[in-house]
């Protein structure tokens, strides 16, 4: 999995600035085009890396991506939602899951963004194991100063 936000490759623990962030990341995903992935996006740290009370925000779900694909050609069970870090240095997690068979419509989105589990969402859905993970840092931009 190569994950890019505009041109910045993404490797682990690398900054990501959230402006640059707003649109979802642009991903290509190997393998077999019979064989379908499932892709979640978190923040473990909300609000904060040292009381992270809403652990794990998810940003994104998507799920029924084929092999050799892109999320795009998958269905987006929640949609996107950039880095808003309020405080503090977050990780942003993209978790890679291979399916073992289409889910179709029986991934429904989460009820809230907050307190989100992805180890629980995968026992739920029979994904096993990631095959792919990759996170980045962000923190809070300073605002633009008006002259």
């Amino acid at each position: 999995m190569s994950v890019y936000f505009d041109a910045k490759h993404v490797t682990n623990g690398c900054t990501i600035k959230p402006s640059l962030a707003v649109l979802p990341p642009r991903l290509s995903i190997g393998g077999h085009p019979d064989v379908f992935y499932t892709l979640v996006m978190t923040d473990p740290d909300a609000p904060s890396p040292s009381e992270p009370s809403m652990r794990e925000w998810v940003h994104w779900i998507v799920a029924d991506i084929p092999g050799g694909s892109s999320p795009s050609c998958g269905k987006e069970v929640i949609s996107y939602v950039g880095p808003r870090p309020p405080v503090g240095i977050h990780r942003y997690i993209l978790v890679l899951f291979e399916q073992k068979q289409e889910l179709g419509t029986s991934v429904e989105p989460p009820t809230a963004r907050a307190h989100f589990n992805t180890r629980f969402f995968a026992a739920r859905h029979g994904l096993g194991l990631p095959v792919a993970i990759v996170y980045f840092n962000a923190q809070k931009e300073p605002a633009n100063k008006k002259l």
